[in-house]
């Protein structure tokens, strides 16, 4: 089994259900005391917060760039970002480091076409939603996603920052969410991808009966795959 080098902390909170589900599904797949090899490299989020913010995304990318530097030094042998919003500097990850980067983005895609899902509604943070760069890599691949309206998309993403990054639940914020859902069915959206991995702390996948892509979930199993994997996967 190979090593699966996480670059974390933004939150700690989604990267703690990382590192449960990874060793789950090995877990589920072999038994006993069976666990994955993983290591973590966990930022300090306020630093990022404020890169982001002050839309400062080279600096970030530097910042996440020698995160990855330093999982491969450490014997990493692929590389997960455990953020949605920070795959905008996906590209100074893969600069730096010779590892392969199994992208969110595209794990979602293969999960959404094989549904035959063409027109999601994506839910993240305001850096997500309202950027092209997520929408346009799900575009290569066939699919429209639709955002929610500014007003929406403001509390989602104050739900995101104030919450859930900081480990609080909400009834009234899940309700707020199925609300968004509920008003994106009139512009005909055909299923759900929660692109921003603390979402699956606030829902379930069995709370959209169109069906709902928990990115957390799909990076993961897409890492065990690759870290049980004989050859290496290539780089995104």
């Amino acid at each position: 089994m190979k090593t699966i080098g996480i670059i974390g902390g933004m939150s700690w909170e989604s990267t703690a259900v990382y590192y449960r589900l990874l060793n789950e599904e090995v877990r589920n797949r072999f038994g006993g005391l069976r666990s994955a090899k993983v290591i973590v490299h966990s930022l300090d989020f306020e630093p990022v917060v404020a890169l982001q913010s002050a839309s400062k995304w080279d600096e970030a990318g530097r910042m996440l760039g020698d995160a990855a530097s330093s999982l491969e030094r450490a014997g990493a042998d692929m590389l997960l970002l455990a953020t949605n919003t920070m795959h905008l500097v996906a590209d100074h990850i893969k600069a730096a480091s010779t590892l392969p980067f199994i992208h969110i983005c595209d794990v979602t895609a293969d999960a959404l076409v094989a549904a035959s899902k063409r027109k999601p509604l994506l839910l993240a943070t305001r850096f997500t939603m309202e950027q092209t760069f997520y929408r346009d890599r799900l575009k290569a691949r066939g699919i429209d996603a639709v955002v929610p309206d500014k007003s929406q998309r403001d509390e989602v993403h104050r739900i995101i920052f104030e919450e859930l990054c900081c480990g609080v639940i909400k009834p009234q914020s899940k309700a707020t969410f199925l609300d968004i859902i509920n008003d994106a069915r009139r512009d005909g959206i055909d299923s759900v991808i929660f692109g921003c991995t603390e979402i699956g702390l606030l829902l379930s996948t069995s709370d959209i009966p169109e069906g709902a892509f928990d990115t957390t979930e799909l990076h993961c199993s897409a890492a065990i795959l690759a870290a049980l994997n004989s050859a290496q996967s290539k780089a995104a």
